[in-house]
């Protein structure tokens, strides 16, 4: 998903989103359709992913950006404000131009008690990640990286030097596992995922996965681009429960749930 901006749902600029399911609605509280449950213990994994009508996960850049708009990044909005913590690839994050959440791209109004911005996670295996993303992030808010110990040494103790918080979690790749146990560890239990697709395939594959919350963009692409999933992660399946599903500006945005919640809320 690209991070960029727009007016936060509620304003007069917002695009207006109607509810098709549960319950047909002529508009929508986006910050009350996409609350986490309530009352979590542990870790709750959330992904937000693009897709064209025909399954593909990028444009023809190579970008999620051409499959965004309007309803999309308003939405984006919305998840990362409710979020403890949003976690990307390192791959995406170069791919997207990733930097540390900044506060007009959240909605502000779901941050009260927390930190302005949620702080971004990234997991990479070799520490090449852009410098700002590491040294421009708030004090507050640190960038978090989750690692292997076979990162290069001297690209562990640069990132720590740049003010990151170097987690190692796995040996020569990132275990999913370790990084939503880093993350609670932390107090970061509401976790937002923006991929990619090698980054989500793991997490399901994994078993993690809560809740996927896809965009279906109005284009076609042809069969170029990779799947939301994609990757050389173990082949898997996971049954999911539809939760909801709206609409804005012909896009659809549709909330599926696993089978069987692992909360009551």
């Amino acid at each position: 998903m690209t991070s960029d901006s727009t007016a936060p749902t509620g304003t007069p600029d917002a695009p207006r989103f109607r509810a098709l399911l549960p319950e047909p609605a002529a508009d929508v509280d986006l910050a009350a359709a996409y609350a986490y449950p309530s009352g979590l213990e542990g870790p709750w994994l959330r992904a937000n992913m693009v897709a064209s009508a025909d399954g593909g996960a990028w444009g023809p850049s190579g970008r999620t950006a051409e499959l965004s708009s309007p309803p999309d990044r308003a939405l984006m909005s919305v998840l990362r404000a409710h979020a403890d913590v949003v976690l990307a690839g390192a791959a995406t994050a170069r791919i997207e131009g990733y930097r540390p959440v900044r506060p007009r791209e959240v909605w502000g109004g779901l941050r009260a008690g927390r930190t302005a911005t949620p702080p971004l996670a990234l997991v990479t295996r070799t520490l090449d990640v852009h410098p700002d993303v590491l040294e421009k992030a708030p004090p507050e808010a640190p960038t978090i990286v989750f690692t292997t110990e076979s990162a290069p040494a001297d690209r562990r103790r640069a990132a720590a030097a740049s003010g990151a918080e170097v987690v190692v979690a796995g040996a020569d790749s990132v275990r999913p596992e370790e990084v939503l146990a880093g993350l609670a560890e932390r107090g970061l239990v509401r976790v937002l995922t923006e991929g990619g697709p090698h980054l989500l395939a793991e997490f399901a594959a994994a078993g993690l996965l809560d809740e996927l919350c896809l965009t279906l963009s109005p284009r076609l692409l042809g069969p170029a681009a990779a799947r939301i999933v994609a990757g050389a992660a173990p082949s898997h399946t996971q049954d999911l429960r539809l939760a909801a599903v709206l609409e804005s500006e012909d896009s659809l945005f549709v909330r599926y749930r696993r089978a069987f919640d692992r909360t009551a809320g």
